[in-house]
């Protein structure tokens, strides 16, 4: 059979080639009805060879929803985010659920709009980073009518479902676990954070923390843009100039973390001894450094399937009971840069 390259193929395309009626073939398609299984497999071998893909949006019209849940991160920069995403798809891909992803680069007026063009698409769900959205943004959540899940955090109340940790409390032991190293003259380095709550959330548990023992951060950078090797040698490298006399740098992320490793490395500086590190993620790819960097895993990969797991529940027939209020406990891996006491 010729079919002109241009037109898309039909239902009739499939019928005549394997020679059932568009009915049958709509059965077989939608796996609804009652049909020989030699006639199902003489349709789904014709509708592969055709390349014919079902028209969802025709169902959607029906049921006012399509199989996709859209998942909105603020970045795919890091190895942050494609963690969760493994975790999202590992429980999706035994279900006829889809994940498409938006990203938001951490601006509210973007996820906004993101927001906006994928909830146009009527997905059965949505999976969306941070409890910190635009009154817009809510209230488009809330007026969905499908189930949401925020995830990465727990520090608020979420509009239908959450599944994270809670940052403050990931600031507040580590803390604790510097000041009981001995540790007393504290720098800080991080991102912009009041565009990256979680971050901001774990700078104030970290110095609820150090104010109770009476001590102060004596140094602190921020930067914008992606987490990297480079921006973390540099930022490093211009604090210790300015403050000599610090014995311990706490980075928001691994990354810029493990780029003041290095440079401390190359300066020949005693690590844990003289100047103890700690980041925040416990990222797999930095488990090649010369030294195993400080930091506290922020269970991503068990985030994404938790999250995935309650749009899953929520959306079968009957819906599955299924906790909705999920909090995660991170723990911390001293690894080579921070003293154990």
């Amino acid at each position: 059979m010729s079919l002109d390259s241009k037109r898309p193929l039909t239902l009739r395309d499939v019928s005549e080639a394997s020679g059932v009626s568009e009915m049958t073939v709509s059965r077989v398609l939608r796996n609804r009805g009652d049909v020989s299984d030699t006639t199902r497999t003489k349709v789904l071998a014709a509708a592969k060879a055709l390349g014919y893909v079902p028209n969802k949006i025709a169902g959607a019209l029906a049921s006012n929803r399509v199989n996709l849940v859209a998942v909105i991160i603020p970045s795919l920069s890091n190895m942050v985010f494609p963690e969760v995403l493994t975790g999202i798809n590992q429980v999706l891909e035994d279900t006829e659920l889809q994940p498409v992803v938006g990203v938001t680069d951490y601006m509210p007026e973007k996820e906004e709009k993101v927001l906006y063009e994928m909830l146009s698409w009527r997905p059965s769900g949505v999976i969306i980073a941070g409890l910190e959205h635009s009154e817009a943004s809510r209230a488009m959540l809330k007026a969905a009518g499908i189930p949401v899940v925020e995830i990465m955090d727990t520090d608020g109340i979420p509009i239908d479902a959450m599944v994270g940790i809670s940052h403050r409390r990931a600031g507040r032991e580590m803390a604790s676990a510097i000041l009981k190293a001995g540790y007393r003259h504290i720098g800080f380095m991080g991102t912009k954070m009041p565009l990256d709550h979680r971050a901001r959330k774990r700078f104030e548990g970290f110095t609820e923390v150090l104010a109770k023992n009476g001590v102060e951060i004596e140094d602190r950078a921020f930067y914008s843009g992606g987490s990297a090797l480079a921006k973390g040698r540099e930022m490093t490298q211009d604090m210790l100039s300015r403050s000599p006399e610090l014995d311990f740098l706490y980075y928001s992320n691994d990354m810029i973390g493990a780029g003041g490793l290095l440079y401390l490395l190359d300066q020949g500086i005693d690590i844990p001894g003289q100047i103890g590190l700690a980041g925040f993620n416990g990222v797999e790819l930095l488990q090649g450094l010369p030294r195993q960097l400080a930091t506290m895993d922020a269970c991503r990969l068990e985030i994404g399937r938790r999250a995935a797991e309650i749009i899953a529940a929520q959306l079968s027939d009957p819906p599955d009971p299924v906790e909705t209020k999920v909090v995660l406990a991170p723990t911390i891996a001293y690894g080579d840069t921070l003293k154990r006491r």
